[in-house]
């Protein structure tokens, strides 16, 4: 895939140019090559084209020009909008949306993974269906007829309203089960379990930290979204209390409605969570803003009130020492309790235990 990006100025051109950089990321991670990026300033997007119809001739010639064999926008398309860049572009147009559902129809592995991927993908598909049967069908039929496309499309839709319906009931039951299981974890004998779900934007080492804390092996990569699967595994922090602790799918700035909704079955991991570690790529200059995006995920998930340690990863790429952590600023910025670590050296993990111990006494202080 040779992808041409494109991006609207709504707002501040350096914001522009850092969704832009992500996008960049999520071509990388399937298996792309962004071959640059055009950019147009406008108060709001072109209801037909998204982008203006004198920028939609650029793109043309910019696409012929450098053998790019897609255009890659960074919005979500409504399905109009995509028919009309296809037909003047003359290239396959994909949006935010299609990049991000791609990577995880790659990635996932689990039976639930897949079927959320599955209705995320089908969900986004369905609106597109309507007016595209006029599109492939031009022939035939009088007035009140269907041409063969119409038709391919209306067989289409039943399809994946059907299907759609069966993934819903094939994910109530895998929530149902899950949460037997958890009644049994936590009722086995006298010992009281805790719950703690890491979360944080992608890419910030979520999975590094899992391993760390469990020993537990853990794929981990450089690049966006390479845990899918929620895992979960254990740690005795006391002889009586077992800290299970679970990853979740990292989160980025606009995901796909489609998906929020469709991963509720991994997302609820958080929403059952005691305690919340909120892992930050210290190394990252925009890290405040990545922050604010998880906080809104959290708080569409009410899950905004949960206690929270806010976990400052990737240490070693700003400071050559453990020692010199204590002179980082970072964690000032945060109202609560922060710690600085770095998973890939292990730097800092024993106070990243302390904290979780304090929180957990403080948590059976109030239930006393």
């Amino acid at each position: 895939m040779k992808g041409l990006l494109v991006g609207l100025i709504e707002g501040g051109k350096e914001e522009v140019r850092e969704s832009l950089e992500e996008l960049k990321e999520l071509v990388r991670a399937v298996g792309g090559n962004s071959i640059g990026y055009i950019l147009q300033k406008r108060t709001s997007p072109d209801p037909k084209y998204y982008v203006g119809a004198g920028k939609v001739e650029e793109i043309r010639q910019v696409a012929e020009g450098t053998g790019a064999d897609v255009v890659i926008f960074d919005a979500f398309l409504n399905p109009s909008q995509v028919a009309n860049l296809e037909k003047a572009i003359g290239k396959r147009v994909m949006d935010r949306a299609d990049l991000v559902l791609e990577i995880f129809s790659r990635r996932v592995r689990s039976k639930t993974a897949k079927l959320q991927v599955e209705l995320a993908k089908l969900t986004y598909e369905l609106p597109r269906l309507y007016g595209r049967g006029k599109e492939l069908s031009r022939l035939g039929g009088g007035v009140g007829t269907r041409g063969p496309g119409e038709q391919e499309a209306e067989i289409r839709r039943r399809w994946i309203k059907k299907r759609i319906q069966q993934i819903k009931e094939e994910l109530e039951d895998i929530k149902r089960q899950r949460r037997e299981q958890r009644k049994k974890r936590e009722s086995s004998g006298e010992l009281k379990v805790v719950k703690v779900a890491l979360v944080g934007y992608t890419n910030v080492g979520k999975s590094s930290l899992l391993r760390v804390l469990t020993g537990r092996d853990t794929f981990v990569a450089d690049m966006p979204f390479a845990t899918l699967d929620t895992k979960t595994s254990a740690r005795f922090l006391f002889p009586d209390i077992k800290i299970l602790i679970t990853d979740t799918v990292g989160f980025i700035r606009k995901l796909p409605p489609e998906l929020i909704e469709s991963f509720k079955a991994t997302l609820e991991e958080v929403q059952e969570a005691d305690i919340i570690l909120h892992v930050i790529d210290i190394s990252d200059k925009r890290w405040l803003e990545k922050v604010k995006v998880v906080q809104e995920v959290l708080k569409d998930l009410s899950a905004d009130t949960k206690p929270v340690i806010y976990v400052f990863n990737k240490a070693d790429r700003v400071v050559e020492r453990e020692e010199d952590i204590k002179y980082l600023t970072e964690p000032a910025f945060m109202e609560g309790r922060a710690v600085v670590v770095s998973a890939q050296k292990g730097w800092g993990i024993k106070e990243l235990l302390t904290a979780i111990r304090q929180m957990v006494e403080e948590l059976q202080e109030v239930e006393r």
